[in-house]
């Protein structure tokens, strides 16, 4: 199983936020769309960073006063890992664990393709060790599922 399956199903709309805009919008669009990270793009293609809810947490959290003015720029993470539509599970599960990101936008030829989440890795890894499983199943006791 590939990224461009897991795109395939749940869709390929990326919520974006210029890098210019406020904290204050990246929440409100955290809000309006119930996701979990926005990918910061300054035309809607390239990726030039990514915010997630816990950037926020930490930024609400430091040292720092809370000022929701200061642009998404300077929270934001600037070069996320990304992967490719071509990309298989496994690999895009081990970049999402050892660099510690449960988003990843996926980019084609330099050019924004979609999102997925940790969740939607885990969801068709399920599926496919439940597939196998149930052809096991099928091939030991010869009755299908």
């Amino acid at each position: 199983m590939n990224v461009a399956a897991i795109l395939k199903a749940k869709g390929s709309d990326v919520v974006t936020i210029h890098p210019e805009q406020t904290m204050a919008d990246a929440v409100r669009l955290f809000g309006a769309h119930n996701v979990g990270a926005l990918v910061v793009s300054a035309d809607e293609r390239a990726v030039d960073g990514l915010v997630s809810e816990r950037d926020i947490v930490r930024f609400v959290s430091g040292p720092a006063a809370i000022d929701f003015d200061l642009t998404v720029r300077k929270v934001a993470t600037a070069a996320p890992p990304v992967c490719d539509p071509g990309d298989h599970i496994e690999s895009v599960m081990a970049v999402m664990t050892n660099e510690r990101f449960r988003h990843l936008p996926v980019v084609s030829g330099g050019s924004l393709q979609g999102i997925i989440s940790i969740g939607d890795v885990v969801k068709w890894r399920l599926t496919e060790l439940e597939n196998a499983n149930n052809q096991l199943e099928t091939y030991i006791t010869g009755v299908p599922h």
